[in-house]
């Protein structure tokens, strides 16, 4: 290994690159679990092993020797889960319990939604594994019904049905007929998994079949999450405390929701007393989702009195052509536009534009809020880009805040820094 590659591990990040490899004392398998030494030959690291990936080797853990095995596990899932305690009541059931290699899990996250858990790979290292880890989650399912104030604090949940497990893998285990637990697999490594391990993306590992989205509450709140087929794993879950603080922002504006997906920012903007909400997306699928999550809400009053309108349109090309449709208060959640390096500059200068354009739409005394989730767009870039956006406009401005991750989304490394939002009035 090189000198370089030496002191990065020692920092504790968590990804070792195929050129950092001097030597290999053999060819390595998909998921193996590779020892890696320094030059001294004394013991660095151990992770998980892909041939196929420039990453090749994702770190499970560093310093002294430890033996992986099924109790290590254990304790760490369970150490993730409980790093959640105290951040939830029993009004938002729907959040992160692991978050890749922030939380020691390299290429893995596990989302809850209720009483059905979400699993998703992003890289094919894992699948060797999936069994065993399905098992261990299976054993954690008493943290399900947690009541609040315990040690994981994940407050009380509603009851969990029981059923049968769907799959052979980990159903054997204490308390799985307690969950469902659904695997998501990312594009790159769908085929491997398919031809190599016989598992397809949205399939039920544990517990009931799926007749379809999954409702769960977020701030008292009701969602769906298309844990089978949706983006991420089925909900844009890391956006919860932005969603909250718009809402404070909503009372009696008419609200723009860009790029609105299922109409999470829109909701709570209704609760929050807007006048009107309008989602805007290219996609009729996602509309139609934003539609069924305000029925979900309409027992509540404030929602239910709030005019809500759909747009589907690309949403620069509608920003671009309707200078005359002004709101109150606009949100911009574009889908990332830099999902590589050499896309950054490009990405950077499409974040000026859509900020000015949402400028255009605010009329006096309203409030920009624009949001980035490229990784490889810096915080400091983002935000100088939309306040370069806002000068430039001739208008008055104040900044509100910044934020970045949401606490069950925490970044340990500089590669997992990705979202970043700003508030301009």
């Amino acid at each position: 290994m090189t000198a370089a590659a030496e002191s990065i591990l020692r920092s504790g990040h968590p990804w070792l690159f195929a050129e950092s490899i001097r030597e290999q004392n053999r060819p390595g398998q998909l998921g193996e679990l590779a020892v890696v030494f320094d030059r001294h030959d004394r013991f660095l690291a151990v992770g998980l092993y892909d041939p196929g990936s420039s990453i090749r080797l994702r770190v499970l853990h560093a310093g002294k020797p430890q033996a992986i095995d099924r109790a290590w596990w254990a304790a760490r899932l369970r150490r993730g889960i409980e790093s959640r305690s105290g951040l939830f009541d029993a009004g938002t059931t729907g959040f992160r319990w692991l978050n890749g290699e922030s939380d020691g899990w390299p290429g893995l996250v596990l989302d809850r939604y209720g009483q059905t858990l979400v699993l998703k790979l992003y890289t094919a290292a894992w699948l060797p594994h999936l069994e065993e880890i399905a098992g261990v989650i299976a054993e954690q399912s008493s943290l399900l019904d947690a009541p609040s104030g315990s040690s994981s604090n994940l407050a009380s949940f509603p009851d969990l049905a029981a059923a049968k497990p769907a799959a052979t893998t980990g159903s054997s285990q204490p308390g799985s007929a307690r969950l469902r637990l659904v695997l998501r697999l990312s594009r790159n490594i769908q085929e491997t998994a398919r031809t190599q391990f016989g598992r397809t993306d949205g399939e039920v590992l544990l517990g009931p079949a799926l007749e379809g989205p999954v409702v769960f509450l977020e701030t008292g709140l009701r969602f769906e999450a298309d844990v089978a087929r949706g983006q991420k794993t089925g909900f844009f879950l890391d956006q919860r405390e932005n969603r909250r603080r718009v809402e404070t922002l909503a009372r009696e504006r008419r609200v723009l929701n860009a790029f609105s997906f299922s109409g999470g920012f829109s909701l709570y903007a209704a609760r929050g007393g807007a006048r009107s909400v309008t989602d805007l997306d290219i996609s009729a699928h996602a509309l139609e989702s934003a539609r069924r999550n305000f029925r979900l809400n309409e027992s509540i009053e404030p929602v239910a009195a709030c005019e809500h309108q759909w747009i589907q349109a690309d949403a620069f090309d509608w920003l671009g052509g309707n200078p005359g449709c002004k709101f109150d208060l606009v949100i911009l959640d574009p889908p990332s536009l830099a999902k590589r390096e050499t896309e950054r500059a490009g990405a950077l200068r499409a974040y000026n534009k859509l900020a000015a354009m949402g400028i255009e739409h605010l009329d006096p005394g309203g409030v920009l809020v624009a949001c980035s989730c490229s990784a490889h767009v810096s915080a400091d870039e983002f935000f100088e880009s939309v306040r370069a956006a806002a000068a430039q406009s001739g208008r008055e401005f104040s900044e509100l805040q910044t934020a970045r991750h949401a606490p069950d989304h925490p970044a340990a490394f500089k590669e997992a820094e990705y979202l970043k939002v700003i508030y301009l009035a």
